[in-house]
């Protein structure tokens, strides 16, 4: 396997530290490797949540056209998403 040398700022270091010592990866390699398939498929993991965002607001316009609109504010959804998350954790 090719050996690479890079430079990386210390919070970084730090970071690929503490998943070693959690045990979350043998060594700092593995957790640098591994940070890199992340980076190799992040492009098409954006790719799909847009794209399932875009179906979301298609259906949300095809309800809103339809007329099944709720007139709610942010603050009130807010409050929803965390009394959810509430529940589910």
């Amino acid at each position: 396997m090719p050996t690479l040398t890079v430079e990386i700022p210390e919070h970084l270091a730090r970071l690929v530290e503490d998943a070693v010592a959690r045990g979350d990866y043998p060594d700092a390699s593995a957790a640098v490797a591994d940070a890199l398939c992340i980076l190799q498929y992040e492009p098409e993991a954006h790719g799909e949540k847009v794209a399932m965002l875009r179906r979301e607001i298609r259906v949300g316009v095809i309800q809103a056209d339809a007329g099944n609109v709720v007139e709610t504010s942010f603050e009130e959804i807010a409050r929803e998403v965390a009394a959810a998350n509430d529940r589910a954790a």
